[in-house]
């Protein structure tokens, strides 16, 4: 009976690792706390489309008059609690946020992002069809535009997977205001001829392999006379904009988030 009630405290040991390291993907505990705290109202809601229910949260600013809309695509990780509180802080610039779980309906029984087990989510977002992440985001953010609250005006940014999202969404709509790419891959050079909104880039400047895209599309998108605005930072790693905020943030993550945010407001402004 000892030896079963030491195997069983062992099996539990195990399973509890085995849950938290599911849950390190889209899991930031520092990211929940500052949602928490956050005074700012907001509410998931589900937006139906084709047949598809995304489940979607929207953050509202703190304000007396009708305001923008910036659609947020999330990173590789999903809607992870460091999305949800990008989201509150955009609603804290002054903005409605919406942010979409393009994992909805996809998780185990149905679930979105916070139900999948280790290694899932990634493997996931990197196999969503690109037409099924084009109409949600559309669905997204046909919502938002009819919000009581919001004027008229729609932004979008993404991050990691997301800010090539962002790009290619771009090229999908065309009633942007602009649109923000953080790290983000390109589109096809065919399918930039197809943009209407001028296009910011935010990229680290440790990360070869998306800054290797930036000399090409400079001329692709100089070519196809669209605006494209690319600004890189220097020491910066791949996904600065959450590790810039993380508790072990580096010196050079912390500061490329800073200028980027600071950057990113004075774009967004009027």
């Amino acid at each position: 009976m000892k030896r079963f009630a030491e195997m069983m405290i062992v099996g539990m040991g195990i399973l509890l690792a085995a849950q938290t390291i599911a849950a390190q993907e889209w899991s930031q505990p520092w990211a929940r706390e500052r949602i928490e705290k956050s005074p700012r109202h907001s509410e998931w809601v589900t937006v139906k489309h084709d047949g598809r229910n995304v489940e979607t949260l929207v953050v509202y600013p703190e304000s007396k008059d009708k305001r923008p809309v910036v659609l947020v695509i999330h990173e590789i990780f999903g809607l992870s609690d460091w999305a949800q509180e990008l989201a509150d802080e955009v609603a804290a610039a002054g903005y409605i946020a919406v942010a979409p779980d393009l994992l909805s309906g996809m998780g185990p029984s149905g679930g979105r992002t916070d139900t999948f087990p280790a290694g899932g989510v990634m493997e996931a977002v990197s196999k969503l069809n690109p037409d099924q992440v084009t109409a949600d985001l559309n669905a997204a953010a046909d919502y938002a535009n009819k919000l009581p609250a919001a004027n008229g005006k729609l932004y979008v940014a993404g991050f990691c997977w997301g800010g090539g999202q962002s790009f290619r969404f771009a090229t999908n709509r065309g009633d942007l205001s602009a649109a923000f790419v953080f790290y983000g891959a390109p589109p096809t050079k065919e399918a930039m001829s197809r943009i209407n909104a001028p296009i910011y880039g935010f990229y680290a400047g440790n990360d070869a392999r998306i800054d290797a895209t930036i000399p090409d599309t400079v001329s692709q998108m100089k070519a196809a006379g669209k605006t494209y605005d690319p600004v890189t930072y220097d020491g910066a790693g791949h996904g600065f904009m959450r590790a810039g905020e993380a508790p072990d943030a580096s010196d050079a993550n912390k500061k490329a988030r800073d200028d980027a945010w600071k950057r990113w407001k004075s774009l967004l402004a009027p």
